[in-house]
């Protein structure tokens, strides 16, 4: 899926996104599910073709045919695999969409949402320079978005965070450094610990849990995990060894929307606020996002962009769209409110294999 601008972090530059679409058919009803894990293993160890593959060879043979009456049975039936939680994300997402159709509901009512319209923020990759970012920040604060987040990296650092918050004393900022930073880098981290940010996102390693409990002892603004939850038990541990202060939940980070649903219960009960994350996906798995970010302990707008601030065309028919200038509200049809549009799906399309029980 190409996008209008290419997507720049702390791991590099994306221009098009790659995900991985699974169609779920039972007694004549479909669910669909996305899984975005980008084309190359930079975000995390996964990526589409390697999911794709996963999936085909033995995570969806070992679900066909099976009555799954549950995502929790869902996942135990995928238990014997280890890691791969974009892979099994895939699945278990289609199951929640076909699920909820089959009951006649809109998913964010069947996983206890409590309001179908939610804020969202937005969120500002590296520019080319800083005027530009200005210029992108003031564009997203006159769109209305309560919070901006900026992608942080090396070269890219707590100048560019100071420009911002001069040009914009009162607005809700956080930075995204997507694990470019060690202890080493303490002295920079008490510099940024300075400016009264909202949160750091993930500044130390992949997975790493122990580091970020150092850091946090360290400086007063709240670091947020991100790629260092991938499961319900790192959450716990997180909580346990005061790595962070908020978690980001992504569905497919941490293997599905079932094992999302438990970490917002987990850090519900910690009383540690979550809020929800993107992985670029289009409005299939955008859907899902939205559904989750209408659970009580999502409490910061979430990472959440319309098709449209993303790609010439979506991939979702509907697509979805700000019902707001900085909320969207999630559909009142049963399941996702959404699925590919046939056409778009076939000339996006790189491989597609068909699995029958």
């Amino acid at each position: 899926m190409p996008l209008i601008t290419p997507w720049k972090t702390a791991y590099g530059s994306d221009d098009a996104v790659e995900s991985v679409l699974v169609r779920m058919v039972s007694g004549g009803v479909e669910g669909w599910g996305e899984s975005c894990p980008l084309g190359s293993p930079t975000y995390s160890p996964e990526y589409a073709a390697g999911v794709f593959n996963v999936v085909r060879d033995f995570m969806g043979p070992r679900i066909l045919g099976r009555a799954i009456e549950s995502g929790r049975q869902l996942q135990d039936r995928l238990g014997c695999f280890k890691g791969n939680p974009f892979a099994r994300a895939a699945l278990d997402v289609a199951w929640w969409d076909l699920h909820a159709r089959r009951e006649g509901q809109p998913l964010w009512r069947l996983i206890g949402g409590v309001s179908p319209s939610i804020d969202v923020g937005t969120a500002l990759g590296v520019a080319q320079s800083v005027d530009k970012l200005i210029d992108n920040v003031r564009q997203a604060v006159d769109a209305g978005f309560k919070r901006v987040k900026l992608k942080y990296c090396p070269g890219w650092e707590t100048s560019i965070v100071e420009s911002v918050k001069q040009a914009f004393p009162k607005l809700v900022v956080h930075v995204d450094c997507n694990c470019a930073y060690t202890l080493d880098d303490l002295p920079m981290f008490e510099r940024l610990d300075q400016l009264g940010l909202a949160m750091i996102e993930q500044p130390l390693g992949y997975g790493d849990l122990v580091d970020h409990a150092e850091l946090q002892r360290r400086i007063t603004t709240p670091i947020c995990l991100d790629e260092s939850i991938a499961s319900p038990r790192d959450a716990q541990q997180a909580i346990k060894l005061g790595s962070c202060r908020w978690i980001n939940i992504k569905p497919a980070r941490v293997g599905g929307l079932t094992e999302a649903l438990k970490i917002h219960d987990i850090c519900q009960q910690a009383g540690v606020p979550c809020w929800v994350g993107s992985m670029l996906e289009s409005g299939v798995g955008t859907s899902v996002l939205v559904a989750l970010g209408t659970l009580p302990n999502m409490k910061y707008p979430g990472d959440i962009l319309p098709g449209d601030k993303l790609y010439e065309r979506d991939l979702a028919s509907p697509a979805i769209r700000l019902s707001d200038p900085a909320r969207i509200t999630a559909p009142a049809i049963p399941g996702i409110g959404c699925a590919p549009d046939p056409q778009q799906l076939t000339s996006m399309t790189t491989e597609r294999i068909v699995l029958e029980a």
